[in-house]
C-alpha cells in the first residue's frame, strides 16, 4: 500500500504541476514576458510546485527530513538526472544569461542554504524571511533589468496559449492535484520509510524528490523539442533557486524546520553543491560555452552512483 500511495501521490504531483504550468505560462506568453525570464521565473516557480506543497506538507506532518530531502535531492536530480537526459539528447550553447545571472545565483542560493543549514541544523522563520526577500529582489532584477540580448525577444510559440477560461481552469484543477498527491505521497513515504528501515531523509532523497521532478524533465524536454532552449537550462537554474529559496523559505517561515538525519549536510548538501560547480566547469571546458552529450553521460552517471551510496 505504501509504494501505491507514492505512486499515486507522484502521478497526482506530476499531473498538477503539467496543469499549472500550463496555465502559467499561458498567463505569460499573454503578458508577452520574454523567452529567458519564463524559464527563470514562471516556468520554475511551477515546475517547482509539487516540492513546495511537498515540503510544506511533510513539515506541518512533522516529518522536516522529508522537507529538506525532498528539496536537496531535487536540486541534485535537476542537474545530474534531467540536465543530463536533456543534453544527451541534443547538446545545448549555453546563453550568456548563464553566466551573468542564472549560476551565480544559483550558487548564492546554495551557498547561503548550506550555511543557514549547517551552521546549527535549524532553518528558521527569520532565516525563511530572508530567502524570499532575496527572491523577490532577484525576481525584480530579472523582470526590470534586461541586460542579456536574449532577454529581449518576446516569447511567442513554446507553449499553447490557452484562453481565460481554460487557463483558470488548469489553475485550479492543478493546484488541486498538487495538494491531494502531496497528502498521499508524504504518507506513503512515512510508511515506506518505516517498512523498509530507512529514514525518511533516504527515501525523500532519492524516490521522492525523483518524482517532484519530472515536471522540470517534462518542460526541458518539450523546450527543446520546441528549439527554445534558453528556456530549458534556464528552467532547471531557476528551479534550483526556486527549490531553495521560495520553497525552503516558505516551509521555513511557516514552521522552522530541523535537520534529524545529519547525513543530510556531511552527504546530501556536498553532493548538491559539487554537482552545481561540476556544471560550470563543464560549461568552461573545452570553452566552447556548450553542454554536450558527454558531459550527460558524466552527470547522469554520477547521479546513479549517488543514489546507490544512499540506498547500497
Amino acid at each position: 500500500m505504501s509504494l501505491i500511495a507514492i505512486v499515486v501521490g507522484l502521478l497526482l504531483l506530476i499531473k498538477g504541476g503539467d496543469w499549472l504550468l500550463k496555465s502559467s505560462v499561458s498567463l505569460s506568453l499573454i503578458l508577452s514576458i520574454p523567452k529567458a525570464v519564463i524559464g527563470m521565473t514562471v516556468v520554475s516557480f511551477a515546475t517547482s510546485a509539487p516540492e513546495l506543497i511537498v515540503s510544506i506538507q511533510a513539515a506541518l506532518s512533522g516529518h522536516s527530513d522529508i522537507a529538506l530531502g525532498n528539496v536537496v535531492g531535487s536540486n541534485i536530480a535537476n542537474l545530474a538526472f534531467v540536465l543530463a537526459i536533456t543534453i544527451i539528447i541534443t547538446p545545448i550553447a549555453v546563453p550568456k544569461s548563464f553566466f551573468k545571472t542564472d549560476w551565480p545565483m544559483m550558487i548564492f542560493a546554495t551557498l547561503l542554504f548550506i550555511v543557514m543549514i549547517a551552521s546549527d541544523q535549524i532553518l528558521s522563520s527569520f532565516e525563511g524571511f530572508i530567502m524570499i526577500l532575496i527572491l523577490f529582489g532577484f525576481i525584480f532584477y530579472l523582470l526590470n533589468k534586461n541586460v542579456q540580448n536574449e532577454l529581449i525577444q518576446p516569447a511567442s510559440a513554446e507553449f499553447k496559449v490557452l484562453n481565460k477560461k481554460q487557463t483558470f481552469i488548469y489553475l485550479f484543477a492543478g493546484g488541486f492535484a498538487l495538494w491531494l498527491g502531496s497528502e498521499t505521497l508524504v504518507k506513503g513515504a512515512v510508511s515506506l520509510a518505516t517498512l523498509m528501515g530507512v529514514s525518511e531523509r533516504v527515501i525523500s532523497v532519492s524516490i521522492i524528490s525523483i518524482g517532484t521532478s519530472i515536471p522540470e524533465l517534462s518542460a526541458s524536454i518539450v523546450a527543446i523539442i520546441r528549439k527554445e532552449k534558453a528556456i530549458s537550462l534556464g528552467n532547471l537554474i531557476g528551479s534550483n533557486v526556486f527549490n531553495i529559496l521560495a520553497v525552503m523559505g516558505v516551509t521555513s517561515m511557516i514552521l522552522p524546520i530541523q535537520v534529524q538525519d545529519l547525513d543530510l549536510i556531511s552527504n546530501d548538501l556536498v553532493w548538491m553543491f559539487v554537482i552545481s560547480m561540476l556544471v560550470l566547469l563543464m560549461v568552461f571546458i573545452p570553452r566552447d560555452s556548450r553542454l554536450n552529450r558527454f558531459n550527460g553521460i558524466v552527470l547522469l552517471g554520477l547521479y546513479i552512483y549517488f543514489i546507490y551510496g544512499l540506498i547500497g
